[in-house]
């Protein structure tokens, strides 16, 4: 199967919150979170204005969460928990594992693994504050290797 602009966003996004201090679970929620946001925002899906912190804020709490919303950084999505895992949502649904799984992973097949350590790989490389910034992380991480990724991480999943 082609791996799209989608499951880059995602995969990348979920690796920037797992090195932001996220489970493993809660990660894989926010990068399908984020992935569908972003592809929503793309078609004009308009959405009330999030709330933005300042980068004061943001850097004496990286992560923060109130009583319905998470920054990571200074990227702000909705949250629901789930018995003791957090799960992010979109119009009142959550993100799950196994949402990751249907609409990610399997568009890698086998080699999912090895994209997710890719793309841990490649956040690794920026400096914290670069994956705190939501325009940062979009115009410094995702945006210059989306099409190299996309192209890349098909051309593994069709060999």
């Amino acid at each position: 199967m082609k791996v799209g602009r989608f499951q880059v966003m995602a995969t990348l996004q979920a690796a920037r919150a797992k090195e932001l201090g996220l489970s493993v679970t809660a990660a894989k929620s926010w990068g399908l979170n984020r992935a569908i946001f972003y592809a929503a925002a793309k078609r004009g899906f308009k959405e009330k204005r999030a709330p933005r912190r300042n980068l004061n804020e943001v850097e004496k709490r990286p992560l923060l969460k109130t009583r319905n919303t998470y920054f990571l950084g200074d990227e702000m999505a909705y949250f629901s928990n789930k018995g003791r895992r957090l799960y992010f949502t979109i119009g009142g649904e959550l993100q799950t594992g196994s949402d990751f799984k249907r609409q990610i992973e399997r568009r890698f097949g086998e080699t999912f693994a090895k994209a997710w350590k890719e793309s841990l790989g490649i956040v690794r490389q920026y400096p914290k504050e670069t994956l705190l910034s939501q325009s940062g992380f979009f115009e410094e991480v995702y945006r210059p290797r989306r099409d190299e990724l996309a192209s890349k991480w098909t051309e593994i999943t069709e060999s």
